[in-house]
This record gives structure tokens, sequence and C-alpha cells, in this order.
């Protein structure tokens, strides 16, 4: 969704870990240089709801992408926790790419910088049980499996936390 002229909001899938890089470095590479975000083909494909609503997909996709992070292991701190920053990047950086999703963009450059940052939303430690069952099956579930699908619709229900930007230092340091 276009926040201004020159931003547009994009969801970006990330792990605990994720947020320890950024926090200390000040930025971070996006993996696959792809976020989620209010695109055309987006509201083309939700033809009912405003675009606060509409835009809240985008969100659930960046959210089962965090899992997709979370499945490949080797997460050192909170390993059943989903993990999606909210950022305001430049519009020129960011290109719809209907081809790979509805909600999905290209990133160019594929950084985030803390000053791009508006939130971070993080699953609670009551979340951890249906987000390492979704862990498990988000393949599937990407492949059609029903049961999958519900296991994940288990997992999405659990609302995130959310945090403001300024708390990132904070938020890493006292999970």
């Amino acid at each position: 969704m276009a926040t201004s002229a020159a931003t547009t909001r994009v969801y970006l899938p990330a792990t605990f870990d994720m947020l320890g890089v950024l926090a200390r470095e000040g930025k971070l590479p996006v993996r696959s240089g792809v976020g989620f975000s209010l695109t055309p083909a987006l509201r083309e494909f939700f033809t009912v709801g405003d675009d606060e609503e509409i835009e809240y997909q985008a969100f659930l996709e960046a959210s089962r992408a965090s899992l997709r992070l979370l499945s490949a292991g080797g997460e050192e701190r909170f390993p059943h926790r989903r993990v999606v920053i909210s950022a305001d990047l430049p519009t020129a950086a960011v290109t719809a790419n209907a081809e790979k999703g509805e909600a999905v963009v290209d990133l160019s450059p594929a950084l985030l910088e803390t000053a791009q940052l508006v939130a971070i939303h993080v699953d609670d430690e009551g979340n951890e049980p249906a987000t390492a069952a979704a862990i498990e099956v988000v393949d599937a579930a990407d492949l059609g499996d029903e049961d999958a699908e519900i296991t994940l619709g288990d997992c999405e229900d659990n609302l995130m936390s959310w945090y403001d930007a300024k708390e990132l230092g904070v938020l890493v340091d006292l999970l």
C-alpha cells in the first residue's frame, strides 16, 4: 500500500535471528529479494473488502513465508516464532511480480535499513505449538493438502504481537 508518493508499505518475512542482525548492523539483506505488499493483482484477486483488509492478505503471505524460513532450521533463538517486518521502502525499489503471487513484490536493492522499519510482528510464546505444527506442513499446504491447510490456518489465526520500530533493540535484547 502506498504510504506516500515516495514509499510503499512492504511486509518482509523474517526470523528472530534476522532481527538480531538488523539491530546489530542497522541493515538486513532481504532473502530472495522478495516482499509482500498491496499490489494491483492482490486488489483484483480480492474483489470484496477495503484496502486495509486486502493488505492484511499481504501480511499473511509474509507470515507464511516466515514459516518457510523457519522450516530451514538453524534458528538459535525462537525457532517456532514467526516474524514479519513492516517497512516503508522507496516506491522505485518495489516492483509487483504477479507471476510469483498476487502480493509478491521484488525489491531492488534487496536491503532493509532500520530507518525504513515501521513495525515488527512476532509470535508470542503461546503461539509456538501452532507455529511448530505449521512449520512441519507449510510445503504440503502449498501443494493443496487440506489437512495441512487446516494446520496452517490454526497458526495464522494466532495474532502476532506488534512492536514499534523504536523497540527493535529492546525486543532483541529482552526476549
